[in-house]
């Protein structure tokens, strides 16, 4: 495999091998692969029956100080008990193995379903494991992962969308217009809003709900430095107006554990119209991947980016 490594290359003779050589446990031949994109996801099972995650980091993505930093926050948040899967500790003591150029960790298999919050409770529930994880996450700062703000994430996305040369001649225009006025929009109400390690795409799959045990938070791929509502907002099940029985629900039991400034609602429209940027900084970064153009048939042509263009501007006239 090469120095940078590659997806192609991650055969399971040579996943099984990295795994064994970093972990030193025997493994069976045993390699089910789980539904992954961004990353190659492999449930394993060692000689004596036990079932690992292992997770391949797709190569360029993460710095190897930002996955490191992903590795010591959910370590941290396990030590205070808040419920999440970290990564298991390697032969050398550290949490990242190699695979020919293709970073890895290993993970103990959990079990859960998706958790559907249906009474009251079940929103304070949410909220209380919010407050925990934001109570770890103020803690100490996370430098090499991405900054969700106006002025770093989003700036970002928009030089990438307008330096390619991805968007129709008859629609750049349009389309730069709209997500260059939101940018101005959102960017005076981030001022004096405090960052803090999250985990950044807290939506409902990302949590299981475990018998007897209780709720389960996973996946912390995209965990940022940004705002605590960030974690909060895709978790709603409509427009924040329509859904304030929710995010009160959602306060109270947030605010067991630490407090929250109800101003900071009103950067839930605001980051809404980032994701939806970020989404397509994002897919332009995955054009030269083949499995991308099987997943998203419809991207690039004239009528999808139009179709885009009138989504931002929907998302303004909601912040008008």
């Amino acid at each position: 495999m090469n120095a940078c490594g590659d997806f192609s290359e991650l055969t399971p003779d040579v996943l099984l091998d990295a795994v064994e050589t970093a972990t030193g446990r025997r493994l069976t031949g045993f390699a089910q692969p789980h539904n992954s994109y961004i990353n190659r996801v492999y449930e394993l099972q060692t000689g004596d029956g036990e079932r690992l995650i292992a997770k391949f980091y797709r190569p360029g993505r993460w710095s190897r100080e930002a996955i490191l930093e992903e590795h010591a926050f959910t370590l941290e948040l396990a030590a205070e008990e808040v419920p999440v899967v970290p990564p298991r500790p390697l032969r050398d003591g550290g949490t990242l193995g190699d695979a020919g150029g293709i970073p890895f960790a290993v993970f103990e298999k959990r079990r859960g379903r998706e958790f559907e919050p249906a009474e009251p409770e079940d929103w304070r529930r949410l909220g209380r494991l919010l407050g925990r994880l934001h109570s770890v996450g103020e803690r100490s700062p996370a430098p090499a992962r991405v900054v969700l703000h106006p002025d770093r994430s989003t700036r970002a996305d928009l030089d990438l969308l307008r330096a390619e040369s991805l968007l129709p001649a008859a629609v750049r225009r349009p389309f730069l217009e709209a997500a260059d006025e939101l940018h101005r929009r959102i960017l005076p109400l981030f001022a004096d809003v405090e960052l803090l390690r999250i985990h950044g795409d807290c939506h409902r799959q990302n949590i299981l709900e475990r018998p007897e045990e209780g709720l389960l938070l996973i996946d912390f791929d995209d965990m940022a430095t940004g705002p605590a509502v960030q974690d909060l907002w895709m978790l709603l099940p409509d427009r924040p107006e329509r859904a304030r029985a929710e995010i009160d629900r959602i306060l109270e039991g947030y605010e067991t554990f630490r407090e929250f400034d109800d101003r900071h609602l009103r950067l839930i429209e605001p980051l809404r119209a980032m994701r939806m940027l970020y989404f397509l900084a994002w897919c332009a970064r995955q054009t030269d991947d083949p499995q991308f153009a099987r997943r998203f048939p419809d991207w690039g042509g004239e009528s999808f980016w139009r179709q885009q263009t009138a989504d931002l501007r929907e998302q303004l006239d909601i912040l008008r």
